[in-house]
């Protein structure tokens, strides 16, 4: 697996929106602030998240950006593998791969699907409320008072 340039921006906005989520829309100069973006990039990267079905749009004054679902709906693993693609090391491990003489007696294949289904628990169990609670936590971590 690999994370894209454009992978890292989509998934810093998601986060952000989700961090920002009961605050409605969002314009896109803040959000390229916030994520440090540019804003162009961040305009493609916007529109396949749009095509994904993970974030909505306004136009307008009073438009901006706001996630299509809840935080808690969108998991770190869909947005990777719709963004770059799939997370297998290598092309053997996809369902349905034929492409390989070797493929029943190779002794790498069964490795490579380990480290697929792996990283697949990971990222496949992890939200992006679970990920806005833990930047929650570790900023109000960083509070003091006396």
């Amino acid at each position: 697996m690999r994370i894209t340039y454009k992978g890292d921006y989509a998934l810093k906005a998601l986060l952000d929106l989700a961090l920002h989520y009961e605050q409605g829309l969002t314009t896109i100069h803040d959000l390229a602030k916030r994520i440090d973006a540019p804003v162009k990039f961040l305009e493609q990267v916007l529109l396949d998240l749009k095509k994904g079905g993970f974030v909505e749009s306004r136009r307008g004054n009073v438009g901006g950006y706001q996630l299509a679902k809840n935080p808690a709906d969108i998991t770190l693993g869909e947005v990777v593998r719709f963004i770059d693609g799939p997370i297998e090391p290598i092309g053997c491990v996809e369902k349905g791969y034929s492409n390989c003489v070797d493929l029943n007696k190779c002794v790498f294949r069964n490795i490579w699907q380990k480290v697929a289904g792996a990283t697949s628990d990971i990222i496949d169990n992890v939200s992006f409320a679970d990920l806005a609670g833990q930047v929650n936590l570790k900023q109000n971590a960083l509070v003091y008072s006396i």
